[in-house]
């Protein structure tokens, strides 16, 4: 199950260089996770200040 970005999420960019398959972008004033790319290894989330990570 792949995670995504919620609309919680401030674009601090912590996520981004953690994810192990580089599947978080940015888009617009969010970060965005590609569903296809995600391992679900859920290191995003853990990272995540504004707990905007969820899994689907």
């Amino acid at each position: 199950m792949a995670f995504k970005i919620n609309d919680k999420c401030v674009n601090c960019g912590t996520c981004e260089p953690d994810c192990p398959v580089g599947a978080i972008s940015e888009q617009g004033n969010v970060r965005v996770i590609d569903a296809g790319a995600c391992i679900s290894c859920g290191t995003c989330a853990a990272e995540c200040p504004a707990e905007a990570i969820v899994e689907e």
